[in-house]
């Protein structure tokens, strides 16, 4: 093992979970249309998904983009009068300074390898949360760095090319089971879930490994570095 490949948002640092139910409600309080506020949820998710999955090459859009396109779609959806604009700031707010794990600066400090760290969140919005936290690592790939989102391939390529590595010479870690996990695994990379939330695992995706938090993950990692 040379070198790891390391999301960051729900692996390193907290997610935007506990923000989004309050655009939710603001969103059904003045919604014409009636829902519930895992109606909105679902709705946003959607609308989400369908531009972020067609997002890349000469169609990539940042994720702050898709976030207001997606938003803006919701609002209109259930005729709220709000303004996407303006409702989502304390979001994008979060992804410049969300909290972190307690296991990450341990777990950063206790490797002896190279961290790569690969996310879909835009460059300037990571960055800026890693210098919130003083973390440093070898090096940053975004999706705006390669115009493209994890599950596709292109930034889990270009950190091979980028970094000099074989494919069998790292391995990822992440949280999701989609964007990390099976989107390492079709590039040919082995993939460790952190399952920091204890969900069920469907089925049809089987990470190499599945670890509870980044402690658990130092566990696996001690026989190869």
């Amino acid at each position: 093992m040379k070198a790891i490949f390391l999301d960051f948002y729900g692996t390193v640092v907290h997610e935007d979970d506990d923000i989004l139910p309050v655009i939710y409600k603001q969103v059904q309080a003045t919604a014409k249309v009636e829902c519930t506020m895992d109606e909105i949820g679902a709705y946003w998710w959607k609308a989400f998904s369908a531009l972020f999955y067609a997002s890349h090459g000469s169609r990539f859009a940042t994720q702050r983009m898709l976030n207001v396109q997606s938003l803006a779609d919701t609002l209109n959806h259930f005729k709220s009068d709000l303004q996407a604009e303006s409702l989502n700031q304390e979001q994008l707010a979060h992804w410049r300074n969300p909290s972190i794990f307690a296991d990450s600066i341990p777990f950063l400090q206790s490797l002896k390898i190279p961290v790569y760290i690969l996310s879909n969140i835009d460059t300037d919005d990571v960055k800026a949360a890693m210098k919130a936290h003083n973390i440093e690592v070898a090096g940053v790939i975004t999706s705006e760095d390669v115009r493209s989102y994890k599950p596709r391939s292109e930034m889990f390529d270009e950190a091979i090319n980028r970094y000099g590595l074989q494919r069998d010479e790292v391995i990822h870690i992440g949280d999701s089971l989609v964007s990390d996990v099976q989107g390492a695994q079709n590039a040919g990379i082995k993939a460790v879930w952190l399952n920091r939330k204890g969900k069920s695992k469907p089925k049809q995706i089987t990470p190499d490994y599945e670890c509870k938090d980044l402690a658990d993950v130092l566990h696996i990692l001690e026989g190869w570095l």
